[in-house]
């Protein structure tokens, strides 16, 4: 169990870390983000303020493909998936994803419009879908942002 819990709290510090950078790279051009602490505001209202869902996904280059979430239990053992990322019923209208290189600004509601195209995939706390990299920068992506170079990257 201390295993789990230390790669849990490990992941949760990757992931808090990486939502600060992104929070830091959206506020330079001129979007503020106010998050939320609290699991009660954030299930009431959303991840931040903003309607803004953060996610890293370190391995989208070595895979070519963004893993966009649609569903996620807390534990393998649960029996039912409950609706998450873009289909969380939230104030997200903006959806981040990327690396410490770049950040992919998404609609939300774009992401959804175009989740029936691309291949299905699930883990025993997780299903969504894999939506190639170039598609998203060709045709869905709202704005990229460069962070190569940041000193903080």
């Amino acid at each position: 169990m201390s295993m789990m819990t230390s790669y849990y709290k490990e992941k949760l510090e990757q992931g808090l870390t990486y939502q600060d950078f992104v929070t830091e790279k959206l506020y330079e051009i001129g979007i503020p983000v106010i998050s939320y602490s609290s699991k009660k505001y954030q299930h009431m209202v959303g991840e931040n303020k903003a309607g803004i869902e953060i996610k890293n996904d370190a391995r989208f280059r070595e895979t070519g493909n963004f893993y966009i979430e649609v569903a996620e239990k807390s534990h393998s053992d649960i029996r039912n998936f409950t609706e998450s990322g873009i289909f969380r019923n939230d104030n997200t209208w903006l959806y981040i994803i990327g690396d410490y290189e770049e950040i992919f600004i998404f609609s939300k509601r774009q992401l959804r419009l175009v989740e029936d195209k691309f291949d299905h995939v699930s883990i025993p706390t997780s299903k969504g879908f894999l939506l190639p990299i170039d598609y998203a920068r060709k045709f869905l992506a709202l704005k990229v942002i460069d962070c190569r170079g940041d000193p903080i990257a």
